[in-house]
């Protein structure tokens, strides 16, 4: 049997734990994250444990 993946639109329970971006990504919240209960380690937006992705800008300049 074939699952589909589950679309957080569909649960009310998550309604305040999502939303949709401009890009039409979605973005999940803090608690949703925090209920999850670990770090992805991907640089969410509302990351609740501190993780920042580092962005070729925040990288030390080497000089030559």
């Amino acid at each position: 049997m074939d699952k589909k993946p589950r679309d957080p639109a569909e649960d009310p329970e998550e309604e305040n734990e999502y939303y949709y971006c401009e890009n039409g990504l979605i973005v999940f919240k803090a608690a949703f994250l925090l209920k999850r209960g670990y770090c992805c380690k991907r640089g969410c937006r509302h990351c609740p444990y501190g993780f920042h992705k580092e962005k070729p800008d925040d990288r030390e300049q080497v000089s030559e």
